[in-house]
């Protein structure tokens, strides 16, 4: 749940993560969810065989799992909860069991967003986080289907991320269009009999399957970014069956589309042009240029020379496609160390722009372009685009695409022709549910950050004024993910506050950074 890690799951999760778009029509509207068919009860009694995490000497999450005393099992669900009795997926699990039963609350489910992020390891991190207050739970991390350790999807794409930049004319964004058919007929040749069961509604299901192993008559649940919009499904699917719930990075379920990050725009150029004067500031650390337009300079030159001609770094070619996602991976956070790990990039970067022989990268660079441009980040960017497609997949027609990049040239120059680029979702087949539509008023505690990059603050106020029984609690910083990530006292006190008594604030909170 480290920025760093986010980092990650906010790029092919982030256009699978946030952006702006209508709400759907009432007509779409499940305000419950239909009786379970008959036959589910062979998965309803199945019992959870709670075994070590570690699967391997090299398996270091599963080992680190284990030395903190959880344990791990797999559930089996199907594929299609309408037909029970049809092919069979596992869902990982790993339980870090309540130290203080005579407080005991219940299990905490726990996700750490994407779409796509693996979430077994969280009851390390968010235990940490919660300190005392962890020893009243079951905290509970899933892996969900398709995801990490449960059942694998891969459409065996050659690069891992299907969110990546128009580029700078019509030329580059029809490239970027037959890319992304490309990627959406690979899953589909691929994949195609999974694809329609690889939705967020149906790991709302699966969320519930747990509750009803576990023995639980009601769940707590923390999710961060699209861990937020799962929750916020999770509650209008089952409801009543919420004890506490946090949502971190708070996305509104009216912007779920597949452009998801259009909104977010505008606070991307903030955080370029913040981070550039923080760069300048250290010039002597970094060599980028000492006044912010310098640095920003330095940036236009990196995109404009990997539009000429990739950058070649290591055993990596970084074309005018990903060197903007590198850049948007890095804005993630304000935090001076992952600044500090931005200017890193940034340096390599220029090297390579200036066209030097034999610029390596670091391990992150190294670990962010394999993610990035090869085969090795396939199955996470699969898997993303495949949550996002199976919600809301939606025939726009191409020209919309490049309409909205133009307009948004103007105002964002450098996130515009990314966020408002083409997605697979374009060419995927209809999902076989319609998306939920949110509309009842759940006590929740949402945080988020007034800078946030991927999740815009406008988007938890909206859901605040929806959910008129929740609370917000407002950082004014430049963060997505705050609980136990920012190191902001007064957010991590009142999330703990709330889960360890059930009582949300009187009011609002507004803490500073």
């Amino acid at each position: 749940m480290r920025t760093t890690t986010r980092m990650h799951l906010a790029v092919a999760g982030a256009a699978a993560l946030v952006c702006g778009a209508a709400a759907l029509p009432a007509s779409a509207a499940q305000p419950t969810e239909p009786p379970a068919p008959a036959g589910l009860e062979r998965f309803t009694s199945q019992q959870l065989d709670w075994r070590g995490c570690a699967l391997g000497p090299d398996d270091t999450t599963g080992q680190e799992l284990d030395a903190a005393g959880a344990r791990c099992a797999d559930l089996t669900v199907p594929l299609d909860y309408a037909d029970p009795e049809g092919r069979t997926l596992t869902v990982a699990l790993s339980r870090l069991p309540a130290s203080d039963e005579e407080g005991r609350v219940g299990p905490l489910l726990l996700n750490n967003g994407g779409p796509g992020g693996p979430s077994l390891e969280m009851p390390l991190t968010v235990g940490k986080a919660m300190g005392e207050v962890a020893s009243a739970y079951d905290l509970i991390g899933m892996d969900p289907r398709f995801v990490g350790r449960s059942t694998p999807l891969d459409c065996g794409w050659d690069v891992g991320s299907g969110v990546f930049s128009a580029g700078p004319d019509r030329a580059s964004f029809q490239g970027a269009v037959a890319l992304q058919r490309d990627l959406a007929q690979r899953c589909e040749r691929t994949n195609g009999e999974l694809l329609p069961y690889v939705t967020t509604r149906n790991t709302a299901r699966d969320m519930d399957l747990v509750r009803t192993v576990l023995g639980a008559e009601r769940i707590s649940y923390l999710g961060y970014s699209y861990g937020s919009y799962l929750g916020q499904v999770y509650t209008q699917m089952f409801p009543g069956r919420i004890e506490r719930m946090v949502l971190d990075g708070v996305l509104d379920p009216a912007r779920y589309t597949q452009t998801l990050l259009a909104d977010s725009g505008p606070a991307n150029e903030r955080a370029l042009r913040a981070w550039a004067s923080w760069a300048a500031a250290r010039d002597d650390t970094y060599g980028l240029g000492d006044s912010r337009e310098k640095v920003l300079a330095t940036v236009e030159r990196i995109l404009r020379e990997a539009d000429e001609e990739p950058l070649r770094i290591g055993d990596f070619r970084l074309d005018a496609r990903y060197a903007p996602v590198v850049f948007f991976m890095g804005l993630g956070s304000d935090l001076d160390e992952n600044r500090d790990a931005l200017a890193g990039f940034v340096r390599t970067m220029a090297r390579a722009a200036d066209r030097e022989p034999d610029v390596r990268p670091d391990a992150l660079l190294t670990e962010v372009l394999t993610f990035l441009t090869t085969k090795d980040g396939s199955e996470q960017g699969s898997v993303q685009m495949a949550i996002l497609c199976g919600d809301i997949a939606e025939r726009r027609g191409v020209a919309s695409y490049w309409k909205a990049i133009q307009k948004s040239r103007a105002t964002t120059p450098f996130a515009g022709p990314l966020v408002n680029n083409v997605s697979a979702c374009e060419f995927w087949d209809s999902p076989v549910e319609a998306p939920t539509v949110v509309d009842n008023d759940v006590p929740a505690l949402l945080v988020n950050a007034t800078g946030d990059t991927r999740t815009a603050y406008s988007g938890a106020r909206q859901v605040r004024e929806q959910w008129s029984s929740s609370r917000l609690v407002t950082v004014k910083a430049g963060q997505h993910g705050v609980f136990g990530e920012y190191g902001n006292a007064c957010a991590d006190g009142q999330v703990n506050a709330y889960l360890a008594t059930g009582e949300l604030p009187g009011r609002d909170v507004t803490c500073r950074s």
